[in-house]
Formats: C-alpha cells, structure tokens, sequence
C-alpha cells in the first residue's frame, strides 16, 4: 500500500508539472498557498546562493526600466543578470519577461515586477492627501487592498508606494503623494496603507509588496524645490521625519525606497546612518532598499561620489540593495570589478542578495512565476471596486465653509444650474495625477455627476470659462510620451470668461470648480506661488458679481491662496483629485445624501509668504503675541491643522482622566462625550492633543496624539476614549542623543481640530 501511495503521489506530481508547462499563466495572481516560514525561506535561498555565480548574485540587484533598458536586456535576462523590472503593466509581455528568466536563466530565479501604484490601478481612488484627509485607517486599507488586487492581477508584484514624506511646505509638488504634516497622523495612515497593499504577510493572495518612500527628509526640501537639499536639525528627523517609516516598518513593510535628496550634506542613497544605522539596527527592518530611480548614479552629479564606480560603491555600503535605473546601471556595471578589485567582498554581496531573494520566496514568485492574463480584465471590471471609489471620494472630501447653511443644496429647488471651471468636465484632472492605467471612459467628471444626479429635474450647463496650464511640461510628458511636448501658454479668450459668467448670471446657482490641473502638482511641479492658476481669480470675481448662490468646489492636492473666496463665497468644499467615481461622490455630497467629514490634514497658509507654517510649533518669548509676527499680515492661518465642517453640528463636554498623575508603565485614559446636536447623521473626527510644559528641551504647543472618526445619529452621544502612555509622551533628545520622557505637567486637550480648547491636565513622573 505505501508504494501504491508513493506511485500515486508521484503520478499525480508529473501531472501537475505537466499542467504548469502546458498553463503556465493561470497561477500567478490568484494563488493560495500558505505563506512559508522564515526557516524555510533562509534555508532555500542558502541552498540557491551557493549555486549562484557572482555575476548571478549582482543581477539581483539590478532593476531596470522597460522603456528606457538596454539594447540587450533580453540577453541579460536569459543569464540572470536581472533582478527586477519596472512599467510592465501588461500581463502578457510581463509573462514574455519571466519566461526569458524561468526558461532561458541557469538557475530559473524569476523576476520581480514594480509598478507605481499610488492610489488605484485601473480605479482611481482619491490622492494620498485626500485619503489622509478621511482620517480613517480602515477606509485607506480598503482602498489599497483593491489597488493591490488589480494590480496583482495584472502582473505587477511590487508598488512603489506609500509615500510617507512629511511636508510643511506646500510649493512642494509631491506633498499630494503624502499625508500632509503631521507625524501621528502620518504613522496611522502609512500602517494602513502597508496593511491595504501586503494584506496580513508579504505574499498574501491578491496583494503585493510595498515600499515606503523617499528615505528620508525629502519632504523637507528647501523653498519646497523638488529635489533640491533638505537640512533637518537631529530632533526634528527623530520627531517629525522619521516616524512614518518607523511606523511602515513595524507594520511589516518589506522594502523601502532611498530618497534622491542631499540630508544634511550627505545625499540620502549613500546615507549609511540613515540606511544602515537607523533602518536596520535601530529599528531591525529586515527587507531590501530600492535606490531611486538613477539616484545611485546620482551620487557622482550630487558631488558625493568621484563617478559611477564610486557611486555605486558608496551607496552599496550605504545600505542600498537594488539599484533602480534608466538605460545604463551603476551596479551591473561595476560591481562586479568592485569585488574583484576588494573594495566590496562577495559575502556583501550575498548579505545584499539574500533579502531581495527571500522577498521572492515569501511572494510566491518561485512556485507561481506567470500571471493568468485572462484573470485581469475580470478583475479590473469588478463593480464593487468602483463603489469602494465613490465611498472615498464622499469621505475624504473637507467643507471648509458654509454660509447661511448653503448645502446641501436641494434637487428641486434650482431649476438651472451652470457648473463653471477648467477642470469641471476633465476626466484626466478628476481622476488626479500618479495613476497610469486608468479608464478615462468610465471616470465621472463632476460636471458628468451633478448632470446625472438631477436628470430631468434641473438643466445642468458647463462651461470652462478659463484655460489654465504649466509653463513647462509636466515630469511624466517628458518621460513617458514619445513626441516630447513644448512649453506653452493657453490662449486666453474674453470671449470664454464673458460666456461662463453670461451662463452663471442666467442661472439659479453656480457650482464654481476651480484648482490646479494635475500636471500642476506632483513630482518636479513645485510652485512658487499658491495663488490660483492662471485668470482662475478672475473667473471667481466676475462670477461673484452676478450675485448669484455660488458653491465652490476644489480640485487640489495642497492648500490655494482663497483668501478672497473665503471672504464672499458662501459654501467651499475641497474635493481634492477625486478618482473615478469622483464626479457621483461630489453630486451626494453636494445634494445632501453623503455629509463631509473630512478634516485638512496640514495647516492651511493665507498665503504664500507665511510657508512654513504648523499647528505643531514652539513657542516663543512672547506668546500672547503669536498672532502678530508680520506687520501686513495675520500670523494664524486661514484654516487650522483638522479643520472641517459638517452639515452637522457636535458638542464635547465632559472631559475626564482616570488619574492625575502618570507613572513608568502606566497608561492614562482619557475619555469624553462626543453629542451630535444636529439633525443629520453625520461623522465626526475627534482629535485628542498634547503640550508638556517644561523639561530638558523645548516642545511643540501642540501635538496630535490621538483621533477617531465617530458616525452619530442625530442626538446621539458617545463617549470616546484615548490611551496615553510612554509611547506617545516619548521624544528624541538631541542634547541627549536618547528617547526621553521628561517629569513635567503636560496639557491635553480633545476637539474637533487643532484649535480645540476642552481641556485638563495630569502630571508624569518618570
């Protein structure tokens, strides 16, 4: 009987086998095996780097881009000089790849395929910053989860994603990639995020592997220039910088991304204390590091490294295990005589190898290589993932003013609506910028979902009324379009102001859709100014004349200059770039069958000339005057740090602690009744803040260190509880050099933004 069994299992082995050569692409995507232990993996790829040559050994750090490779990438490939390939969103000639490492390499170590992944694959989901707004961790693992499944399904193992840059300065394009300035906020959005890309382990079906980028300081860049240097004092990295990668790599992140930038005078990708020192032994992350594209060659144009050969040296020492590159490759091209020569040894080698190696394991990629390429156009059509879409869109979305109870608007009571603005009816802008493979055809323009909403009941007219561009082109027009375009100006016509404003003045309302363009915001689209673009103002003003109700509705992923509209437009609701669906979330929430509940996740400047401005400041030798550090203007901003309204009202009382006093090892709780005084059901984001008053070193007037988003029926009350304990009373010591909790009174105080003003005390006594 046990040879029949022998023989059967055998049999049945030779069939499966037979199976996968004759379907190699249905295993891919969907697969389910349970994810192997940390034993099995580190004796696998023990056994596989003893076969490996060197040359192998340096392929796996190696990554190239599929529209800027080498001529003979293919040949590289079928040696396995290869590790990884970028933009190859097609399943079938991402399958034509892995078939030439499987079929033709020595060893069969199958590629691993990136993508950029930010915020949706096919559907678009609202930008990073509109996610953070939501303050909902649960809504950005939701979110994530299904941008990793199309994504996964389509052949893409690996997203370049989340961005976890702190940004106080909003000229700086890529804060729309972030969750704006906040340290606390920014660790609970980048877990979630982790959690919605890899699902419970690296490997989990349907999900892909993360990597939390620019490490790190990026977000601090000087004038907020993208690329330009970032100089941050040791206690501002340790408190404010640092703390979202700490978070992304105690949630189970399995790689990070080096970041382009100069940190204090040594360029992030050939930073060994911040790659090696930091990273790995202070917080024991034990997946790789991807350089950024071409930041280790990089390294030589900072003026860091003498050229390539020493780039890539210095950030292989650093702590960069794969290089990203355009065309020519620093680590497949001088690795190799960098080890022969003794600079680099080959156990180095293998110490780099080893986790890229092992982070194919845990994906599945050695027993599951090929995607099921009929799998994708399953996936990407599902129903439930553009509802998920439309459900973001409504709950990311910040009333930031609401005169006279303006909305919701009711569907009967306007008869001609005109809805004016560049952005109004582009499927491009409402889907917002870092997204590549979405269907424009499908997305809903906000035009599209207020004309759709209403149907026959109201005449919904558009009109753009302004053109608006870039003076030069956008980073993704000069990479990816083939004809590279030319700077230009948009021919402005009096004639398309006269006609919007002619249509606002003949109608009974104006929903007004003003903002920046997507290719305004992002990577290398930094701003000098944060007025609105082109004759926009304009627009507003003569559309203001007519006196007329106006709604105004931004499209955005930083703070614009509105000090005018705040002043004379009754209802604002930024909407941010919201993803497919974005055009029937904005109609629900404008009509009044969704309630915002979002609240800014950064300080909102009056204007340009207060940049750098946060909640979260010290404070000076003469507070009382905090609000007057300029003469021509006010020193507050125009809308607090988690500021947002509601078509609902909510009243705070009752604030309590379970104890005065808080000693080592203890944790406070800190409760308060949260009432919804309105008659809306509505959600509320609570936000619980902090100031220690005194000890070794001088400490922000505020800090968040704890939120909830509440949903409350009308009249509804809730008490809510927060825990404090060490972990949030901690802070780095830059006299000290240590983490420190300091004997000290501190103030906290629980609300609805970061001007809340319930308040009570306790004491710490370490």
């Amino acid at each position: 009987m046990a040879v029949d069994s022998r023989a059967r299992k055998f049999v049945s082995f030779l069939l499966y086998v037979a199976l996968l050569t004759l379907v190699p692409n249905s295993i891919a995507s969907g697969q389910t095996s349970p994810p192997r232990s940390d034993d099995s993996i580190r004796q696998s790829v023990d056994a596989l780097l003893q076969k490996m040559t060197l040359e192998e050994k340096i392929g796996q750090l190696t990554q190239f881009f599929s529209f800027e490779a080498p001529k003979d990438l293919d040949s590289k490939i079928s040696r396995g000089e290869v590790g990884s390939m970028l933009f190859v969103p097609d399943p079938a000639e991402r399958n034509r790849y892995q078939r030439l490492a499987i079929e033709n390499s020595r060893l069969k170590i199958p590629l691993i395929f990136g993508f950029d992944v930010i915020h949706g694959f096919r559907t678009g989901f609202p930008v990073p910053i509109a996610l953070a707004a939501s303050w909902d961790p649960a809504l950005v693992t939701r979110a994530q989860s299904i941008a990793a499944k199309e994504a996964r399904a389509s052949g893409i193992d690996w997203t370049f994603a989340p961005m976890l840059d702190i940004a106080r300065d909003p000229r700086w394009g890529r804060m729309i990639e972030g969750a704006g300035e906040d340290p606390y906020l920014g660790s609970a959005i980048a877990a979630a995020q982790v959690r919605g890309f890899q699902g419970d382990y690296i490997g989990a079906p349907d999900h892909v592997l993360a990597c939390a980028k620019h490490f790190a300081g990026y977000g601090a860049a000087e004038g907020g220039r993208d690329y330009d240097a970032s100089y941050i004092p040791e206690s501002l990295l340790y408190n404010l910088y640092l703390p979202p990668f700490h978070s992304a790599v105690k949630a189970g992140v399995g790689s990070v991304m080096a970041a382009y930038m100069d940190l204090n005078d040594v360029p992030a990708t050939g930073n060994r204390w911040l790659l090696s020192e930091v990273l790995r032994d202070q917080w024991h992350f034990n997946g790789f590091v991807v350089s950024d594209a071409n930041s280790v060659k990089s390294l030589a144009t900072h003026g860091y490294a003498k050229d390539h050969a020493d780039a890539a040296q210095i950030a292989f020492r650093a702590g960069v295990n794969m290089e990203m590159a355009l065309t020519t490759n620093a680590y497949n091209d001088n690795l190799l005589g960098l080890v022969r020569s003794g600079k680099i040894t080959l156990q180095q080698i293998e110490d780099a190898a080893r986790p890229i190696l092992e982070t194919k394991f845990r994906l599945g990629l050695f027993d599951h290589p090929y995607v099921d390429e009929a799998r994708a156009p399953q996936i990407l059509s599902t129903p439930e993932h553009r509802t998920e879409a439309r459900i973001a869109a409504e709950r990311t979305a910040v009333l930031l003013r609401n005169e006279g109870h303006l909305l919701p608007l009711s569907k009967t009571a306007f008869k001609k609506i005109a809805v004016i603005g560049p952005t109004a009816d582009s499927p491009h802008d409402t889907v917002g910028p870092w997204i590549f493979r979405e269907d424009l055809q499908e997305t809903v323009t906000l035009f599209a979902g207020i004309r759709d909403k209403l149907g026959s009941q109201a005449n919904v007219a558009f009109a753009p009324g302004v053109q608006i561009s870039r003076i030069f082109p956008s980073f993704f027009d000069q990479i990816f379009r083939e004809t590279k375009p030319t700077p230009w100006t948009p021919k402005q016509t009096d004639d398309e102001m006269a006609k919007a404003v002619n249509l606002a003045r003949s109608s009974d309302l104006t929903i007004l859709v003003l903002g920046e363009l997507q290719e305004m915001i992002g990577e290398a689209a930094s701003r000098e100014s944060l007025d609105l673009p082109g004759r926009e103002e304009e627009l507003l003003e003569k559309v203001i004349s007519t006196h007329k109700p106006v709604v105004m509705l931004l499209m955005n992923g930083r703070p614009l200059n509105i000090k005018w509209a705040v002043q004379h437009v009754p209802a604002i609701l930024d909407v941010w770039y919201p993803g497919t669906q974005g055009g029937a979330a904005v109609a629900n929430l404008l009509f009044g069958d969704a309630t915002p509940a979002g609240k800014i996740p950064f300080t909102w400047p009056r204007d340009v000339g207060q940049v750098p401005i946060s909640y979260a400041h010290n404070r000076t030798q003469a507070p009382e005057d905090q609000g007057k550090r300029y003469w021509d203007e006010e020193s507050t901003p125009l809308f607090p740090f988690g500021y947002g309204l509601s078509y609902s009202s909510f009243e705070y009382s009752n604030l309590r602690l379970n104890r005065n006093g808080l000693k080592p090892g203890e944790t406070l709780d800190i409760s308060v009744d949260l009432e919804n005084t309105g008659n809306v059901t509505a959600d509320e984001v609570a936000q619980l803040y902090i100031h220690q008053q005194y000890g070794s070193a001088s400490r922000p007037v505020r800090e968040l260190k704890g939120f909830e988003r509440v949903s409350l029926a009308p009249h509804e009350k809730k008490t809510l509880h927060f825990a404090l304990g060490k972990d949030q009373l901690v802070y780095w010591n830059s006299a000290r050099k240590d983490w420190v909790l300091d004997s000290s009174v501190f103030d906290v105080w629980v609300g609805t933004n970061s001007d809340a003003e319930l308040h009570s005390q306790f004491t710490v006594t370490p």
